[in-house]
């Protein structure tokens, strides 16, 4: 069983797009965006493969001159999850934007997510604001953010 972390390629868009309708019911990124990001220089999007299984993958925008990068959206294969695949997409997007020399990761998500809420928390982010009527439903959103210490290396 080999578990790896690496960039998404063209050849990803499939399965991204399979994995995304499997995880989401809303907000869906289209085949289409999924490409643009992957060929987009500011948006880095990672993939977790077990052998040559699609997974997960974590998808963050960025911007030139602005020191904080979001986390657009995560999913894991609903038959990997509790196995430990998003802490991995976690921890390489982290240590990349820590490595870019970046301040913060955001994200938004569901208020009534609580599953991904604590999680979240369990990695790190703090809630910094609430967002009403954030999402295409008309439920709110919360904006979460990961700051790196600036004694870390």
């Amino acid at each position: 069983m080999n578990v790896y972390v690496e960039l998404a390629k063209p050849s990803d868009l499939d399965e991204l797009v399979r994995l995304e309708r499997a995880t989401f019911d809303y907000s869906c990124i289209s085949r289409r965006s999924f490409k643009h990001l992957i060929d987009s220089v500011t948006a880095h999007c990672w993939v977790v493969r077990e052998d040559e299984k699609l997974l997960g993958y974590a998808l963050v925008l960025t911007r030139k001159n602005s020191p904080v990068w979001r986390l657009y959206s995560i999913a894991v294969a609903p038959n990997a999850r509790g196995k430990g695949i998003g802490q991995k997409l976690m921890n390489e997007l982290i240590a990349c934007a820590r490595k870019a020399k970046a301040k913060a990761v955001s994200l938004e998500v569901k208020s009534d997510n609580k599953a991904a809420i604590a999680w979240y928390q369990d990695c790190g982010f703090e809630t910094v604001d609430v967002l009403a009527s954030y999402y295409d439903d008309g439920s709110d959103g919360l904006k979460m953010r990961f700051t790196f210490d600036p004694e870390s290396p």
